[in-house]
């Protein structure tokens, strides 16, 4: 391992910050373009010409679009994305209520998909077209080709109204709600840190099953790619080497593969954990979960651009935050990626 340099460190970094420039740019462009009205969503159809003036001005739309642009960029530099029209809240402070419920049911699905679809992979190349591979890749095609949706829909009416085994929509029963004070704003964290263990598994009975719907999904990506890269690793020469000097095909796996190809993982969890914050809009929509994909959706029926482009603002700065880690990580921990630098 070795540490990046300072100057490789600030162009990648510079990536980062203009590609957030253009999502913001195109993100405004098409908020202000799209055939909605803002200002009849306040005030009324029915408001007289005046009053749709007065808010048109105050909401600086009869200002040209440039202005607009750099008006926003300045609220946005104090934290200010303007305010919401469904709530009539500052969006910041809806997004903040939201995120973490998006946050939390994401975070359990990446860990379900890497700690089932990980191993899954490793062991389907090492027994190449067993019963096992054969199974996996079912597995994965079905997970790329099913709808979330779909799953979502079966899984309820299969777990939750025929078998009883999980928690309906929603994150938690009605009577529950409210009595755990917002710490993290992670509902399963909350409760077992202020001890309330009945409300922690009346969650955790809940989130259950969109996470795993959520998590199949990125499943199947991270067995096939995982699959993809050991098979890859088998052939090579350092594995050969070690099979005949007596090692174990589980300890080729374990001691001389897995190192190998930690860094091609990290890159494929990062994705798919962005992929999960952007993807959770329709599960979030099928368990009616109040998270930010429910938020962006509901604003989307009523025309709320401010609040459509601030979440589209803020999945996309965490999608593009994650590739950028894990393209730091291939830098540091990849030799060929230093050779490459020099």
């Amino acid at each position: 391992m070795k540490e990046l340099s300072v100057a490789e460190f600030g162009r990648r970094l510079a990536h980062l910050l203009v590609s957030l420039f253009i999502l913001l740019c195109v993100t405004f462009v098409i908020g202000r373009v799209l055939p909605t009205d803002p200002v009849g969503a306040i005030v009324g159809e029915l408001a007289d010409p005046a009053a749709y003036a007065a808010m048109r001005t105050r909401l600086g739309l009869d200002l040209p679009i440039y202005q607009q642009f750099f008006l926003y960029l300045n609220g946005l530099a104090h934290g200010d994305f303007g305010t919401a029209v469904l709530t009539g809240n500052p969006v910041s402070s809806d997004l903040a209520q939201a995120f973490p419920a998006t946050f939390e049911l994401a975070t359990l699905a990446v860990i379900i998909s890497t700690f089932v679809g990980v191993p899954l992979g490793l062991v389907a190349a090492l027994f190449r077209d067993s019963l096992i591979d054969k199974v996996a890749r079912v597995v994965a095609l079905v997970g790329h080709s099913i709808p979330v949706f779909w799953f979502g829909i079966v899984g309820l009416v299969i777990f939750y109204a025929g078998l009883n085994w999980v928690g309906g929509p929603g994150r938690i029963d009605v009577f529950y709600e409210g009595l755990v004070t917002p710490q993290t704003g992670l509902l399963l964290v909350d409760s077992l840190l202020q001890g309330e263990t009945e409300i922690f598994w009346n969650a955790l009975g809940h989130i259950i099953l969109p996470a795993i719907i959520l998590a199949y999904a990125a499943m199947a990506y991270i067995t096939r790619m995982t699959r993809s890269f050991t098979l890859e690793q088998l052939s090579q020469d350092y594995v050969i080497a070690a099979r005949a000097k007596g090692v174990s095909p589980f300890g080729t796996i374990w001691r001389h593969v897995l190192p190998n190809i930690a860094v091609q993982l990290i890159t494929i969890l990062a994705i798919s954990y962005g992929g999960l914050l952007e993807g959770a809009v329709v599960t979030e929509i099928v368990f009616s979960w109040p998270g930010i994909g429910q938020y962006m959706t509901n604003a989307l029926m009523i025309g709320d651009m401010n609040a459509i482009v601030a979440g589209t603002i803020i999945v996309g700065f965490i999608f593009m935050l994650l590739n950028f880690l894990a393209d730091v990580a291939y830098a540091i921990f990849d030799p060929r990626m230093r050779e490459v630098a020099r």
